[in-house]
């Protein structure tokens, strides 16, 4: 039977990253869910800004604080962020499997960060060491061998998340089976890069940034930080959904510019549906999240390359046997389908067995978030049964070719 959802900080001692710096101590806030039976262990990984409470609406922290905002520096943190995936009868049936989500190291949920003590006291800011992908992996392996999990049936991470999974089959590929990464890339193009390069611009030039030590200031980069995450919203969107949603209209005249000020002449125009949006979006998240922790993340995403250190993705993947999932959506240019592709090309050429489902979807990347519909069937089916006897490579190309390889799907590649 499963047991209570344990929500906890475990103290891992000294770290090196990979930077070649070390802290005296990493503390890793997790939630896990379930029961651990020896091998049905499902390590789940978030998403950039996402926390490790993947999945529970009440936890320790809320029972041991009355409801507060959460566990120590989660100022707000969203609640469940994949609720509709995991928990009890659901596509990662807690009921069945015993599941691990740990904060990442550089983020501000519980795990050490910038905005933690450093030895002397005071808050490290930008003397927290850098943080890379290959840094939270080894983190969540040092918290799995505290927790006594040894090797994993599992690994699944949407978006950095699924990077992140990626890195495991690399970097430890004989502790996992199965590697499902939803959303995900090899690593960030140009473009994205540019954004994020920008993004990490509108916070380090506000001037309330102070260089990283704002902690103790009456005001921090929260206009910076705006921007920052602003920017990201318009990267998860597609230009469908933003048309379907928002279109040109004007948001009303009880709305108001409130979060940015604005030129006298902006009163003269209208205040659109999709500035409101951005507004209201970057306004919660100043609440909940740090602008240090958005600098080490975002750099982190920035810098991973699967192949780095080998002369290909297939020979950085060569050492992985178990099966793979690779999820992708069409409206997605964050992390886009050729780009799952590739991935899924880097499997087949060490010919490990790998399933590519792509969804047809107007969400952009968001969709791995909101469409629990199309992302539970397929992780449910590949969970249990891999990639056997559901024949991913029959399916027609989508230009009605002959190329097997992968096509865009409204309905799940894996019959029920």
């Amino acid at each position: 039977m499963p047991v209570d959802t344990d929500a906890a900080v475990a103290d891992l001692g000294e770290f090196r990253f990979e930077c070649g710096e070390s802290i005296e101590n990493l503390e890793v806030a997790y939630e896990a869910y379930g029961e651990f039976t020896g091998d049905n262990a499902i390590l789940i990984c978030h998403a950039l800004t996402g926390s490790q409470n993947v999945a529970s609406h009440r936890t320790q922290w809320d029972r041991q604080s009355g409801g507060s905002s959460g566990p120590p520096n989660s100022a707000g943190q969203a609640r469940a962020w994949w609720s509709d995936i995991v928990g009890s009868g659901k596509a990662i049936d807690t009921t069945e499997y015993y599941v691990v989500c740990a904060n990442v190291p550089g983020s501000c949920y519980g795990t050490s960060g910038p905005a933690n003590e450093a030895p002397d006291g005071e808050p490290y800011g930008t003397r927290f060491p850098p943080v890379s992908i290959g840094d939270w992996t080894r983190a969540q392996r040092r918290l799995l061998d505290h927790l006594g999990v040894g090797r994993l049936h599992a690994v699944v991470g949407g978006s950095v998340g699924g990077m992140n999974a990626l890195d495991w089959a690399v970097r430890y590929p004989d502790d996992v089976q199965c590697v499902v990464a939803v959303a995900a890339a090899a690593r960030l193009d140009p473009q994205c890069l540019a954004l994020d390069g920008i993004a990490r611009r509108a916070i380090t030039t506000d001037p309330n940034w102070h260089g990283g030590d704002y902690y103790d200031a009456e005001t921090g980069p929260t206009d910076g930080l705006a921007l920052a995450r602003q920017i990201g919203h318009v990267m998860y969107l597609s230009k469908s959904s933003m048309d379907q949603k928002f279109g040109r209209r004007a948001a009303g005249r009880d709305m108001v510019r409130d979060t940015f000020p604005s030129d006298p002449a902006a009163d003269f125009f209208p205040y659109r549906d999709i500035e409101s949006y951005l507004d209201y979006q970057a306004e919660k998240f100043v609440d909940r999240f740090d602008a240090n922790s958005y600098l080490y993340l975002t750099r982190a995403m920035d810098d991973y390359d699967l192949s780095e250190g080998y002369e290909s993705d297939a020979a950085a993947l060569a050492a992985f046997e178990g099966e793979a999932l690779l999820m992708s959506f069409t409206g997605d240019w964050h992390f886009t389908t050729e780009q799952s592709e590739t991935v899924a090309e880097a499997f087949r050429a060490d010919d490990v067995p790998v399933a590519h489902h792509v969804v047809e979807s107007d969400h952009g990347h968001d969709a791995f978030l909101v469409e629990p519909e199309n992302v539970g069937p397929p992780l449910r089916d590949f969970l249990h049964n891999g990639v056997r006897g559901q024949a991913v490579t029959d399916t027609v190309a989508a230009d009605g070719g002959d190329d097997p390889e992968f096509a865009p799907v409204h309905t799940s590649l894996f019959s029920g």
